[in-house]
C-alpha cells in the first residue's frame, strides 16, 4: 500500500466517543482513534485524512469528493449505517474502495443494528 492515501471518515456521535457509553464504545476517545490509525499508516507508507460530522449531507459531499482523489476509504457511519440510503449510494457513485468499520460488535446489540445498508 505504499503511496496510498486514505479517508477515515466518522460519522454521528463519534466526536463523543470517550464520554458517552462507555461500557459499549470504550474509553478511547476520537482523537485516540485517529492517532492510532495514523501510526499504523506511518508505518505503511500510507496517508490518511480524517473527517467526522453528525450531518448526513455533510457525510455524502465529502465521500463524493473522494473520487478521483483517494485509493480507499474506511467508514464508521454510525447510525446511519443502519438507514442512510444517501451515504450507501455516495459510496457507489464515488467509486472508491470502501471498508466499514463499527467500535461495537452490531450483532450482539440491538436487532435494528445488525443491518447495513
Amino acid at each position: 500500500m505504499v503511496g496510498k492515501h486514505i479517508a477515515v471518515i466518522h460519522g454521528p456521535n463519534l466526536n463523543m466517543l470517550g464520554k458517552r457509553e462507555v461500557g459499549i464504545y470504550g474509553g478511547k476517545t476520537m482523537e485516540d482513534i485517529n492517532a492510532g490509525v495514523a501510526a499504523e499508516a506511518e508505518k505503511l507508507g500510507v496517508s490518511v485524512e480524517f473527517y467526522q460530522s453528525n450531518t448526513e449531507g455533510e457525510l455524502v459531499t465529502f465521500i463524493q469528493k473522494c473520487r478521483g482523489r483517494l485509493d480507499g476509504i474506511l467508514l464508521n457511519a454510525g447510525a446511519y449505517t443502519h438507514y442512510s440510503i444517501a451515504i450507501r449510494d455516495a459510496i457507489g457513485a464515488a467509486q472508491v474502495p470502501t471498508v466499514e468499520a463499527h467500535i461495537s460488535n452490531i450483532y450482539k446489540r440491538e436487532s435494528f443494528r445488525h443491518v447495513s445498508v
